[in-house]
Formats: C-alpha cells, structure tokens, sequence
C-alpha cells in the first residue's frame, strides 16, 4: 500500500511497467470533469473509474481485494477515509465475483488513512482495503492496473 500526494506521482512510475501512463492520465486529463464510468486507456489491462457517490463512514466501509488489478484510487473532492488490513490477515473472502474481481471480507480494518482530494492510494493484490470510509459526497479516479 502506497499514500502520497499526486504531485508526487513520479516516484511510483516504476513499481509497475503501466503506473507511469496511469498517473500521466490522473495528472493530464482532468478526471474530475469526466463523467462517471469507466474510460479506457489500454483495454482491460488500464482504465479508469469516475466514482460519485457518498462515503459509507467506517461502520459502512467494506474490506475488499482485487486479484487481477492493482487500484490507484485519487480523490478528486470530499472526504475520504480508507480502511487497510494486510489480506493474510484476513479471513476467507465472503464470496469472490471473478468477472468484476473483488472479493469483500468480514475483517475490520485495522489502520484508517485520510484520503484528501489530491492525494491517492494505490493497493495491491495483497491488500484488503475499506473505501468509501468518509462521509458525504465523493468523487473519484480509480485506475485499475492489470497486475
């Protein structure tokens, strides 16, 4: 798990061969003007989420996984707060959909971290996080890198 702000984007390009175009995107095409949805950027191996909609608070916030993708998740406005566990610590998923690749857990989180606008998160396969764990009206990027 990664916290740091988008201007420092640059120093996780090379963790992973598509992180640099992903954050070129996050920096260059102003998500927050897009529209919800998903807009593609190399097919299923890059794209990004537009997410609007209202924190759940971190008695609403679910623990969830991904095998197929690693999330770079930007707030965009509101106030967002992550969950985070290491998913060896977690218990079995409670059910895993392959075609939308998340599994949800019944674990709570362990640490919360305050996700402002211009800061992002980025999660990889081996960590169960809780988005969503702010409260009010919240936007989102959500890359989702192909591992």
């Amino acid at each position: 798990m990664v916290l740091d702000t988008l201007v420092q984007s640059g120093r996780y390009a090379g963790l992973h061969p598509l992180f640099s175009r992903a954050f070129d995107f996050l920096t260059s095409a102003n998500p927050a003007s897009l529209a919800p949805g998903r807009h593609d950027i190399d097919g299923d191996r890059l794209f990004v989420l537009i997410d609007h909609q209202d924190g759940r608070g971190r008695s609403g916030a679910r623990l969830e996984a991904h095998r197929r993708y690693i999330d770079i998740q930007l707030t965009l406005s509101g106030s967002e707060e992550v969950g985070w566990v290491p998913l060896a610590a977690c218990a079995a998923p409670t059910g895993f959909d392959t075609a939308r690749d998340i599994g949800f857990f019944d674990d709570p989180p362990r640490v919360w971290l305050p996700v402002p606008p211009g800061t992002f998160a980025i999660f990889f396969p081996e960590d169960a996080h809780a988005p969503l764990g702010g409260i009010g009206p919240l936007k989102k990027a959500i890359a989702k890198i192909e591992r």
